[in-house]
């Protein structure tokens, strides 16, 4: 992936998901910072108190790191299409798995089988048959829309 294009996602992921430059929790209780990053055992912020700030720079590191998982993730479950798939569905795949992750995203059936066929105006409207589109709202009907028209 070009670095453009990572920063394109970088820049769509902090609309979606919303930059905090502390430690909170997530909507399940979990300790998270930046652009959803779930705080691991292994992070410096382990165990640190909510509240406690976190620079732009570590924002920037989890984020890459985290989206490093995101597109392996994508090439787990599309495989040898992955690389075949232009720019744009790429962007919003990752935005998806960072969302949703694999398990979730593996479900998408006739999406992934319009993905793998090339056809993204078919994989747009089965993607907005999903509860995932009900329940995310604006960045799913943005992200379905832009799949329709690549």
């Amino acid at each position: 992936m070009s670095p453009n294009s990572r920063n394109r996602v970088f820049e769509q992921l902090k609309i979606d998901e919303g930059v905090v430059y502390e430690v909170y929790k997530d909507h399940l209780g979990y300790p998270t910072f930046g652009v959803g990053h779930l705080i691991l055992e292994s992070d410096p912020e382990h165990g640190k108190p909510v509240g406690t700030g976190v620079s732009e720079d570590r924002i920037a590191s989890a984020f890459e790191h985290d989206l490093d998982i995101a597109i392996s993730e994508c090439l787990v479950l599309y495989k040898e299409s992955w690389e075949g798939f232009p720019d744009e569905v790429r962007e919003i795949l990752i935005n998806m798995m960072f969302n949703m992750g694999r398990p979730r995203l593996s479900q998408f059936k006739k999406m992934n089988a319009a993905l793998e066929a090339g056809d993204w105006k078919t994989a747009s409207v089965e993607g907005r048959d999903s509860r995932w589109y009900e329940q995310v709202g604006d960045r799913a009907n943005r992200l379905m829309s832009r799949l329709e028209f690549v």
